[in-house]
């Protein structure tokens, strides 16, 4: 499966889980406290970052592949990350990055 990636900064995790819960009509698929969190729908793999004074800034997007091994990130001609990577990719970089979710 592919699923089209976008990852912001938010200013309050609790309160932003909250309301993407309900953009997007089911829990988030991932939570570590006070850190981020990310949703997978059948199209979209949707993530948050905690960052006081950086609310609803772009941090990157990209895609999330099965078919490919591996991560890579390449900037495009306007500066903005794009991020290739697997679910299972994914799940590694959140635990060495965030710590272990408390679900997902």
């Amino acid at each position: 499966m592919k699923r089209f990636h976008i990852a912001l900064a938010v200013e309050n995790l609790e309160a932003s889980i909250a309301d993407y819960n309900q953009r997007l009509g089911q829990p988030a698929s991932v939570v570590v406290p006070g850190q981020y969190a990310m949703w997978r729908t059948e199209l979209l793999n949707f993530s948050i970052n905690q960052q006081v004074g950086q609310g609803g800034r772009l941090r990157h997007v990209g895609f999330e592949d099965d078919q490919v091994s591996g991560y890579s990130s390449t900037r495009d001609v306007n500066g903005l990350d794009w991020e290739l990577f697997s679910q299972v990719e994914q799940d590694q970089r959140i635990v060495q990055s965030y710590g272990v979710p408390v679900h997902g």
